[in-house]
């Protein structure tokens, strides 16, 4: 039963189907729960959020993503899913924030220059909160001098850079050599994630992490401070 709801869930925010009244592209979806409706029966049926998050959210946006990157879907495909997402995690916030402690860092986390994602950062900002980070959230098309400056002036220990489409993903090579150029990038550790890049891109520009999603980066923030 798990298994079935967390796919439902998956299927519908790639549809784009917010709620039950939405219409998707598979017909006989209509008229059945949506996003909303389906996150909600399975945190009755005790389904964790993080399993939510993992396993139908972020695969979700992430094959949107892909659509989106191939010509198979547009904008307004896009946007649906991302609304559904973000009403997803709405009802989520709450559960993941109930465990929140004292401030275990400063991290900032933006979306790069020229992309508009901000699904995927919204929930790494969430889950960073929960786990007891101090986040500034710089928002989406955030060009490189204001995330340097951001950085400079709020003293943050912790940047975490998205991007959702290949054209962008340049942007974060642009943002780690200027935070070098700035006498900034030993003293701030950055991070990378999104559907366009990869543990080996990250490698190439010469980030401390790569993300696959926001658990990953709590992780790898873990990890980071031991060094």
């Amino acid at each position: 039963m798990e298994t079935e709801i967390i796919e439902k869930i998956r299927e519908n925010l790639i549809q784009g189907r917010k709620s039950e009244e939405d219409e998707g592209i598979d017909e006989t979806l209509n008229g059945t729960p949506g996003v909303i409706e389906l996150t909600e029966e399975a945190l009755e049926k005790g389904v964790s959020p993080k399993e939510i998050i993992s396993l139908a959210i972020t695969p979700g946006m992430e094959a949107v993503g892909e659509k989106y990157d191939s010509g198979e879907y547009f904008i307004p495909d896009m946007l649906a899913s991302a609304q559904a997402a973000g009403a997803a995690m709405e009802i989520l916030k709450p559960h993941l924030e109930k465990a929140r402690i004292a401030s275990k860092g400063r991290v900032a986390v933006a979306t790069v220059k020229d992309d508009i994602h901000d699904i995927g950062k919204n929930i790494v900002v969430i889950l960073l909160k929960g786990a007891g980070y101090d986040v500034d959230d710089l928002g989406i098309d955030v060009s490189t001098e204001k995330i340097v400056e951001e950085v400079k002036t709020r003293g943050i220990e912790y940047l975490g850079l998205s991007a959702l489409l290949t054209s962008t993903m340049t942007r974060m090579k642009e943002v780690i050599e200027a935070l070098d150029k700035a006498g900034l990038k030993g003293k701030v550790r950055v991070l990378i994630g999104g559907a366009a890049v990869s543990q080996e891109y990250a490698d190439e520009i010469g980030a401390d992490a790569y993300c696959a999603d926001g658990f990953q980066a709590i992780s790898a923030i873990g990890a980071l401070k031991q060094q």
